[in-house]
């Protein structure tokens, strides 16, 4: 039996928003319909990033940490950090040792805050137009590196002929979240609004199931000997 030999369906914006608009019963057919769209898919995404963790949007990133200078700038398209560590040496002398995450209640309680030292705890400040660490103790020397694994934000919806920034796996969710979302606003969908949100809600616990870690998971009793 003759295949197509590809495996590269994807859809670009006009695509995804069209397939939104007839679950709604209706036609994309004007310039507003798609701004209208657009905006409603990057509303979307950022419900996403309130969901929980996408492992697609999980990146890496470092941060030389400078001799005397406790607070960095982290990249402006975070929403958290998932897993940091201070990184010392090179080579065969490289070593990533844990730092905990304080709170900022935490933080200010802290009496000396201008020790230095390696840093062993950092403070993540969410709330600023651009997120930053602070560390403590402030770095004695230059030779420290702040690894960290981080949340990214997804990319913009963009212009018609763009692709959307997910794995495959999230296409049917984003259809069918946008196709509920459109629903809210177009009155003659009122009546489907419940079932186009069931249909969300399923195929987004299908794709973010699929997009959990594989590791097992082993789990050793203790025993107590008398």
């Amino acid at each position: 039996m003759a295949t197509s030999g590809t495996h590269s369906f994807n859809l670009d914006l006009n695509l995804l928003v069209e397939e939104a608009f007839e679950r709604c019963g209706k036609e994309l057919r004007t310039g507003y319909d798609l701004r209208t769209a657009t905006r409603s898919l990057n509303l979307l995404t950022i419900e996403w990033a309130n969901r929980g963790i996408n492992l697609w949007t999980v990146e890496q990133g470092t941060i030389p940490l400078i001799q005397g200078t406790a607070t960095y700038d982290l990249p402006t398209t975070t929403i958290d950090l998932i897993s940091q560590v201070i990184r010392t040496g090179t080579g065969t002398t490289q070593a990533d040792i844990t730092i905990s995450r304080i709170s900022n209640p935490t933080y200010a309680s802290i009496p000396s805050k201008n020790d230095t030292g390696r840093p062993i705890q950092v403070y993540i400040d969410r709330q600023a137009e651009i997120p930053k660490i602070t560390l403590w103790p402030i770095p004695n020397d230059g030779s420290y590196t702040f690894v960290y694994w981080f949340l990214k934000r997804i990319a913009d919806a963009g212009t018609g002929a763009n692709t959307q920034h997910i794995p495959f796996r999230f296409l049917p969710c984003m259809v069918a979240g946008l196709a509920y979302y459109l629903s809210l606003k177009i009155p003659e969908a009122g009546p489907k609004i419940q079932f186009l949100k069931q249909e969300y809600e399923e195929q987004w616990l299908l794709a973010s199931t699929e997009d959990r870690e594989k590791a097992t998971l082993s789990i050793t009793p203790r025993q107590s000997y008398v």
